[in-house]
């Protein structure tokens, strides 16, 4: 029978460890597959890594689970800056690692300008490494454009000179070459994609996210500045606007296999309650009070409306019902760690390791199901929906 359900899955922590596939990761997509390879049910990879090409992303995913991965089934912690087109032909300043101009350019943004284009048009900017200061005083820089705003990828790999930049165009008012006499406020817009505090690799403890790198990048601003650092958008999990993104790509896919049964439910695989389960919880919110206001609009319709019952159910049908978080205990979460808990570590509540801007409500934080691994979590869900 077509399916009824789709699947968001994590990819660091849940699929692979840095480049290691988990081993129970090719057993779930066993089992997904049919004998010919082909997804039996709907799959999206909604990860926070925005270092890299969505098509890269679709090779390395497709070699660890062999598998066939398209791009369109992967959703990297920047892809919904594509809905952001006000932004698209302003002059933006980019940061983090790998492809950052390309996929800049491959979101719509027409004028961007690396750290690393910028601190060889400044190069008195960046002073901490005392091996790439300036031998001589360089002549002034000319013609280099104004910066408009401010794309926060991922993390760099220089954070002192990432940091110092940002900062320096942000105080600018995106000419840092220039001394102002007073600081811009509010300083130009800022787009931050990745709010992962921490994320799993090799290494047998989590290492440090973008949302380390965010934190300190607030916290110096405060410092120089007094004044709180300002997002225009905080994309990622466990931002809204990414399930909204996923969720669109799981009907596509959904139809474009002819599958014609309404997708009813979402399970949300992670292995980090700060951003996958809180995400996954967040979106599973929207939507149950998207449904009452479906109904309280029904309500009011007028009698005399057409068949009001029959556009309701159409409303309803086009609408994903539930998406339920389930945490895996292959990455960032340990179950075993977390059970030896003290009484009064539960009664202060969960350490907080949500970005700032994100208001920490503990009943977001807890998963609707705790599994092992990724296989397990792909057998609950076929149990619920009854698939062998």
């Amino acid at each position: 029978q077509p399916p009824a359900f789709g699947f968001l899955f994590d990819v660091d922590g849940v699929l692979v460890r840095g480049s290691q596939p988990v081993p129970a990761a090719r057993q779930a997509f066993r089992r997904l597959a049919d004998s010919n390879g082909r997804l039996r049910v709907p799959v999206v990879f909604l990860t926070n890594a925005g270092n890299c090409l969505r098509s890269a992303k679709a090779r390395e995913l497709s070699e660890a689970l062999e598998l066939q991965v398209s791009p369109e089934q992967v959703i990297l912690s920047h892809s919904p800056l594509r809905l952001f087109s006000q932004f698209h032909q302003k002059c933006m300043l980019v940061a983090g690692q790998g492809p950052v101009e390309e996929n800049a350019q491959d979101l719509g943004f027409k004028h961007v300008v690396t750290i690393e284009a910028l601190r060889k048009a400044y190069p008195l900017l960046d002073m901490v490494d005392q091996s790439r200061r300036p031998k001589e005083l360089p002549p002034p820089t000319t013609g280099f454009p104004t910066i408009e705003g401010v794309i926060l990828f991922g993390e760099p790999v220089r954070w002192e000179t990432s940091l110092q930049l940002i900062i320096d165009v942000l105080l600018s008012n995106g000419n840092p070459g220039a001394e102002l006499q007073d600081i811009p406020y509010p300083h130009l817009p800022v787009l931050a994609c990745n709010m992962d505090l921490l994320w799993m690799a090799e290494a047998k403890m989590p290492r440090f996210g973008h949302g380390t790198f965010l934190l300190c990048l607030e916290s110096i601003y405060k410092k120089v500045t007094g004044r709180e650092l300002k997002y225009e958008a905080l994309i990622g999990k466990p931002s809204t606007v990414t399930y909204h993104y996923a969720e669109y790509l799981i009907k596509e896919q959904a139809q474009k296999q002819g599958w014609n049964v309404p997708i009813r439910r979402l399970y949300a695989v992670g292995d980090n309650p700060m951003s996958d389960v809180y995400g996954a919880n967040l979106y599973n919110s929207y939507l149950k009070s998207a449904q009452q206001k479906q109904v309280q609009a029904g309500l009011k319709r007028s009698p005399q409306a057409a068949s009001p019952q029959s556009e309701l159910r159409e409303n309803c049908e086009s609408l994903v019902e539930s998406c339920k978080s389930i945490l895996v205990c292959t990455g960032v979460y340990r179950h075993n760690a977390a059970a030896h808990s003290t009484r009064q570590e539960h009664a202060m509540g969960t350490v907080f390791h949500g970005h700032r801007d994100c208001c920490w409500d503990p009943s977001l934080g807890e998963a609707s199901y705790i599994v092992p691994d990724v296989n397990d979590a792909v057998q609950l869900a076929f149990k619920k929906e009854g698939w062998s």
